[in-house]
């Protein structure tokens, strides 16, 4: 388990990171959030012991950073957003050259190496220097050097930036999978792959924690009303008929071409869902319906809402 307490960081008069406080318990997928300048990046070398902070605390598995960062760092892997290679190396000298750096047991070296180049798909470069590789390789060695001895924690700064989309879903899985046994932090500005992802979401803003919950409890927080898109083909005046029902507080006319396709947006109180209705209710008067979609608040609307400058 990560527990922050209090914890700002500051460069000179600046406060990049603004009395945070939170924690991630063993299993858990948490997408860290943010602007670029939010304080993201220095939160996370803080917790990974790569800088001091200013103030507060930071504690894994109940030891201080402090006091107890050889221990600690042995238990994280991190991989920053620039991943630290080495060009001139080739992939497995310079895997090799991390397992060593990371005092894994000789005598796991080829099992290690084996099952870390399977996992990030890495098998058709193992013998080429990285200088040489694509930028999405070069992530992926990344990617192997933050894993590679197993650790308790990951903590991943853009893990999918430079991967094409089917590399993309491979460590979406991946992370996914490491998450139910590893305490996993992932920062990125790919908010679909949070979505998909990530079993919590922390929005960080000017320093500040300014969103904490799962992506379900962020959406139904910052909706006010359900919205009920509706696309229907009729000869009627469709929008007054449905201003009838009992639950609907507006409906609003987005378009009506000549074809007598109507486009509408039906609004009714939050918790309300009435789909079902307006689909019996468009039987009942022989509408025929082409779409109807209840409308969710994207992590994207909400991320700009929280984070966009005033």
């Amino acid at each position: 388990m990560i527990k922050v307490k209090n914890l700002t960081k500051k460069y000179g008069e600046l406060k990049a990171v603004d009395n945070v406080s939170f924690e991630v318990k063993t299993g858990e997928v948490l997408g860290f959030l943010g602007p670029n300048g939010a304080g993201k990046t220095t939160t996370m070398r803080v917790i990974t012991c790569y800088m001091p902070s200013t103030s507060g605390t930071v504690e894994i598995d109940g030891q201080n950073i402090i006091d107890h960062s050889l221990d600690i760092r042995k238990k994280i892997g991190y991989l920053p957003e620039n991943a630290p290679l080495y060009p001139d190396m080739n992939v497995v000298d310079y895997l090799y050259f991390i397992l060593g750096l990371r005092e894994v047991s000789k005598t796991l070296y080829q099992k290690r190496l084996k099952e870390i180049i399977e996992i990030c798909g890495l098998g058709s470069v193992t013998h080429k220097d990285i200088g040489e590789l694509s930028k999405g390789f070069r992530q992926r060695v990344g990617l192997a050097q933050a894993m590679i001895h197993q650790p308790e924690i990951l903590i991943l700064d853009e893990p999918t930036l430079g991967l094409d989309p089917n590399q993309i879903v491979e460590i979406r899985n991946l992370i996914k999978d490491l998450g139910k046994e590893k305490t996993v932090i992932l920062s990125t500005h790919i908010l679909p792959e949070v979505e998909a992802t990530c079993d919590r979401v922390l929005i960080i803003n000017e320093g500040k924690i300014v969103a904490d919950g799962t992506p379900e409890q962020l959406q139904s927080g910052f909706e006010g009303k359900e919205r009920i898109y509706l696309e229907i083909k009729s000869q009627e005046d469709v929008s007054n008929k449905l201003k009838n029902l009992p639950e609907v507080e507006q409906v609003e006319v987005i378009s009506s071409d000549d074809d007598q396709i109507k486009k509408l947006n039906i609004e009714c109180k939050k918790g309300v869902d009435l789909r079902e209705k307006i689909f019996n209710f468009s039987v009942e008067n022989k509408w025929i319906i082409l779409e109807m979609k209840r409308e969710v608040k994207r992590l994207e609307d909400i991320f700009r809402l929280l984070t966009q400058s005033n």
